[in-house]
């Protein structure tokens, strides 16, 4: 066996009485940190702050919501979806536009359908018989309208 000896050094600031180690005298000096003696454990990291809301986000007051009041019921999972699927008539051609133009980019109605779809994927198993049939004829007349316009 060879004789290595293992030496330890007390890097703390603070003595065990609560005194600040003269090597950290210059601190007391400086007025950066009180001679108030550290905590036996490290200090945790700070939280994260949480992020801002969207109702908090472009600096100025938190925005409020209107009242409902009694006469509206909560969105429904067939209000998302047509909310996600109008967008496609207008890319389409299908409808008009307030000033009776049409607006037709198949790019971007494509788009729209395969968010339905990512949909439908990422809510499998969790929709009801009637959500899941109201989705998948969606997609389908969709898909069908989508490739008649395409040629």
């Amino acid at each position: 066996m060879s004789d290595k000896s293992i030496k330890v050094t007390d890097k703390r600031m603070f003595t065990p009485a609560g005194e600040l180690r003269d090597e950290f005298r210059f601190v007391e000096e400086a007025g950066g940190e009180s001679a108030d003696p550290a905590p036996a454990s490290p200090p945790e990291p700070a939280a994260p702050p949480p992020p801002p809301s969207p109702l908090e986000i472009g600096g100025g007051p938190p925005l409020e919501l209107p009242d409902l009041g009694p006469t509206l019921q909560a969105p429904s999972f067939f209000d998302l979806v047509a909310i996600l699927a109008e967008p496609v008539s207008l890319y389409l051609g299908d409808a008009r536009l307030p000033d009776g133009r049409t607006m037709e980019n198949l790019e971007m109605a494509r788009l729209h359908i395969d968010l339905l779809a990512v949909l439908r994927d990422k809510t499998a198993g969790n929709l009801t018989a009637q959500e899941l049939a109201f989705l998948e004829d969606l997609l389908y007349r969709l898909r069908v309208r989508y490739v008649q316009k395409q040629g």
